[in-house]
């Protein structure tokens, strides 16, 4: 890894089982920042001296030595499928996958802790089960079996918000510990810029690419996306229609293409219409010196700032194109410098290590 990851680290060294999503692979190209940050957090954590295990889906990095959860495809029945109660399938196949996942870890006597980093809720309902703490990162605002999970969490339980507006979002259900997300910002090194604007991630409504769209040709910006076409039917409606001389759509790029794109752009869109969680897209702009101009929402009031790019009153898009004017008028040394201060993996490490080190006995050491 780069320099950024390898400052070792005085404390413990843990054994820490490390839960993945089972949709996904962890591997390039991510399907999304959930995959980027497991990938980031595995090695970083392995560089600080750490033993992780890893579990996640098929298909994920081997440089990861990742164990594979067995997701199974299952044949249902004509009778069962009758039942109008019935959970979709894919439902059915990672339940059966974490089910398996938890009551193997509850047998196993060689792992100080489990970190889940999923969104599944068997992680947190069967905590219990375990003999080793569990702690849970929350990547997303509440959702219906994650939260009702968190009841049946045991005391000694854990939780970690990426940002503080998750944080407030959970906590009606659960307090937690506010670790933000952190970029390798010697991979996301500088770039001088250029005169199109970038929009990257997955191509879905509560994305919106469209509105990146309408407004970087409101503030006369050719623009670029790049991204996984998660919802075809969306792209089909609101983003080829679109598309043109001054507006491309780019494809899935991995991240040394991505990046090559965002050290060459002029000013980094985002464009949630839901409360985004995070935004790790806006942090690995902003590792380049490309300043971002995005809709207010979630976390990207404290994620952006005032330092790394302008914010858009949400979902407004002429408000946008004024943030996008605004944003390329700031220095891009300065915005590098602001991305380096707070979203280096260094200091994400530094917050996961303190709550583990409250989590787990000393005697683990």
């Amino acid at each position: 890894m780069t320099g950024s990851t390898t400052r070792r680290r005085a404390g413990r060294r843990l054994t820490i089982c490390v839960v993945a999503s089972s949709r996904f692979p962890i591997v390039e190209p991510f399907a999304g920042g959930l995959e980027a940050h497991t990938h980031t957090l595995v090695l970083a954590l392995r560089a600080r001296g750490h033993r992780v295990m890893l579990f996640a889906g098929p298909g994920s990095d081997p440089v990861l030595g990742a164990d594979l959860l067995d997701v199974p495809q299952l044949v249902v029945s004509e009778s069962a499928r009758r039942d109008v109660a019935a959970p979709p399938q894919l439902w059915m196949q990672e339940h059966h996958a974490y089910l398996g996942l938890m009551l193997a870890l509850a047998a196993r006597t060689d792992v100080d802790m489990v970190h889940n980093n999923s969104l599944h809720h068997l992680p947190v309902a069967m905590a219990s089960t375990l003999r080793v703490p569990v702690v849970t990162t929350l990547h997303t605002p509440p959702l219906p079996w994650l939260e009702s999970a968190v009841a049946l969490a045991p005391k000694g339980s854990s939780f970690i918000s990426v940002s503080d507006a998750t944080r407030r979002s959970w906590a009606h259900a659960v307090p937690s510990t506010v670790v933000h997300n952190g970029v390798d910002t010697d991979f996301w090194g500088y770039g001088t810029g250029g005169e199109r604007a970038v929009w990257s991630g997955r191509l879905v409504p509560e994305k919106a690419p469209h509105l990146a769209l309408d407004a970087a040709r409101r503030a006369g910006l050719t623009v670029d996306l790049y991204g996984p076409l998660v919802d075809a039917g969306y792209f089909a409606r609101e983003v080829a229609p679109r598309l043109g001389p001054d507006a491309t759509y780019g494809g899935h790029l991995d991240r040394r293409r991505l990046r090559a794109r965002l050290q060459r752009a002029a000013v980094a869109l985002v464009t949630p219409v839901w409360e985004e969680p995070f935004g790790l897209v806006a942090a690995e702009a902003m590792s380049t010196g490309t300043p971002v101009a995005a809709f207010d929402r979630g976390a990207l009031g404290e994620v952006v700032g005032s330092r790394g790019g302008c914010l858009a009153r949400a979902d407004d898009v002429d408000d946008l194109a004024l943030a996008i004017r605004g944003a390329l008028a700031l220095p891009r040394p300065d915005v590098r410098r602001y991305a380096q201060e707070r979203y280096g993996i260094e200091a994400m490490v530094d917050g996961y290590e303190a709550v583990y080190d409250d989590l787990v006995p000393s005697a683990a050491s």
